[in-house]
């Protein structure tokens, strides 16, 4: 029995004479991401202010938006663009296997940050010792570890499956199901596996994260008061809508995918994309106008560049007015 090597991307078929309309809303999209994400970044690590451990991590958060969507976004303008949608069954596997990595990794940043909004609120006298470099590395090394051990064998399984149906995927992405769904003979190892890891992500993160903002919560309405306490709410309640924006198009994402004999791959594709991208995009906004240090050191920015220009002009106006007098004496 013979089995694909080569596959293609074919995202939205059911819109063929529209497909390449398609380029101007995703290659927007990514403009906005990269231009958002790089210039917070680049924000946060030239900015003194915002060294501190709960910047560091959201500036990570951004890293991975922009790796994430790069490794899908740019093979989807060129599917749509140039009908370029090949991809050999190696690539589709590490496609899949960068992908799930990264969205695992994604929400142990999530987590690492409510860590830290924990341990400032509910132990701050500890808070220096606690949240130090070294374990803002041991967290990056934790995230990634995790990652890698829960997705390998998603991704080992199905790359020792033999693919005979079709060599067409109707998505834009490798995805683990949408790959198996071309496969012969019996695939149930496969999904259970992958369906363990999502429930083991699902419940493990998100029980996780309740507990942190229920214990911030507890403290911050029982032992703060005042601004302090408005501050603490405000910035927890900034990550926490990050948080809730991701698992929220994470969740509608996985539902709507279960209900694929009822909906369209058209609609599939699209909420794929909602999970895939919208997170990435908003985030910056969320973080740049709801965190007040970050919006400042934006606003500071922006004004010193604003009357350096304007100074600049200026001396340049002066010059010429004086060089024009010369002349005229002369």
């Amino acid at each position: 029995m013979f089995s694909h090597t080569e596959f293609v991307l074919f995202g939205f078929p059911g819109i063929i004479e529209y497909r390449k309309f398609l380029v101007i809303p995703f290659l927007s999209l990514y403009v906005t991401i990269l231009t958002g994400n790089s210039l917070l970044i680049c924000r946060i690590h030239t900015e003194r202010s915002l060294q501190s451990p709960m910047y560091i991590l959201i500036s990570i958060l951004f890293t991975v938006n922009i790796s994430c969507t790069t490794s899908i976004i740019p093979k989807l303008i060129l599917g749509l663009s140039l009908d370029m949608n090949e991809v050999t069954l190696t690539g589709c596997l590490v496609q899949m296997f960068y992908t799930y990595f990264m969205a695992i990794f994604e929400s142990g940043v999530i987590l690492s940050m409510a860590m830290d909004r924990y341990v400032a609120i509910c132990r701050p006298l500890r808070y220096n010792d606690i949240m130090s470099s070294r374990t803002l590395v041991y967290m990056a090394i934790i995230g990634g570890a995790r990652g890698a051990l829960l997705v390998s064998p998603m991704v080992i399984l199905a790359s020792n499956v033999q693919y005979c149906k079709s060599n067409i995927i109707l998505n834009f992405v490798c995805e683990n199901m949408g790959l198996l769904s071309l496969a012969c003979g019996d695939i149930s190892k496969q999904q259970v596996v992958g369906l363990l890891v999502r429930i083991f992500i699902t419940f493990l993160d998100s029980g996780l994260l309740l507990f942190s903002y229920s214990s911030i919560l507890y403290t911050a309405m029982k032992v703060i008061s005042g601004k302090a306490r408005h501050k603490a709410l405000h910035t927890c309640g900034t990550h926490l809508v990050v948080a809730m924006l991701m698992y929220t198009c994470a969740l509608l994402s996985s539902v709507v995918y279960r209900m694929h004999s009822h909906v369209s791959y058209d609609v599939q594709n699209l909420f794929n994309a909602i999970y895939l991208m919208v997170p990435a995009t908003l985030n910056p906004f969320i973080y740049g106008l709801g965190v007040k240090e970050i919006r400042l050191s934006m606003t500071r920015s922006w004004k010193r560049r604003t009357v350096g220009v304007s100074t600049s002009m200026h001396i340049h106006a002066n010059k010429t007015f004086v060089l024009h007098l010369t002349e005229e004496r002369e």
